[in-house]
């Protein structure tokens, strides 16, 4: 087996100084945006070249670190509105499904968060704000105001009738984050 002997460029210990400098400018980059900055610098190399040296330099770009939201401490545990006592944090949403013949139909279930109690639960084909707020005031009425009251951010809960009803009560809205459902009751 015949190769080649490889020549090594009376360059290369300075475009690997080059290389690892950029390398820790810009942690998030790759040889190839490496090789796109070095270009601009005026070096005159292809991405192979830089990758072989990134390669022989162990150099690796940092695997990306999760969103830290609100919700999250650095041990992966939530942080989020806790009931105290009871009619302090209700929560409510809708659950659908189908009847028999193929219609849907919607429920709004009205959970209180401390005693896990069901407070309501409204059937109908279509539930709108107005029906949300009708459950609402009915219990208001008849369990007193809660301290908060949680949903996610879905069109009948987001509705501004719907929060400036219940900020008018005297009760707080608290809306658990996007893609998040098991923030719910």
């Amino acid at each position: 087996m015949q190769r080649k002997t490889p020549r090594a460029t009376d360059d290369e210990a300075a475009l690997t100084e080059s290389i690892i400098g950029l390398a820790q400018r810009y942690g998030r980059y790759g040889y190839r945006r490496i090789t796109a900055q070095l270009r601009a610098e005026g070096w005159r190399c292809n991405h192979k070249r830089v990758e072989r040296i990134w390669r022989a330099e162990g150099l690796k770009v940092p695997a990306r670190q999760p969103k830290r939201g609100r919700l999250w401490l650095n041990d992966g545990s939530c942080v989020r509105l806790r009931p105290e006592r009871p009619n302090d944090v209700w929560a409510y949403d809708f659950v659908e499904d189908r009847t028999r013949d193929g219609r849907r139909f919607r429920t709004l279930n009205v959970v209180d968060e401390f005693t896990r109690e069901c407070l309501a639960i409204r059937i109908g084909r279509q539930l709108k704000a107005a029906d949300v707020i009708d459950v609402l005031s009915d219990l208001f009425i008849l369990r007193g105001i809660p301290g908060h009251v949680r949903s996610d951010n879905g069109p009948e809960f987001a509705a501004t009738a719907v929060k400036r009803w219940i900020s008018g009560v005297g009760a707080k809205t608290a809306f658990i984050e996007p893609g998040s459902p098991w923030e719910m009751a």
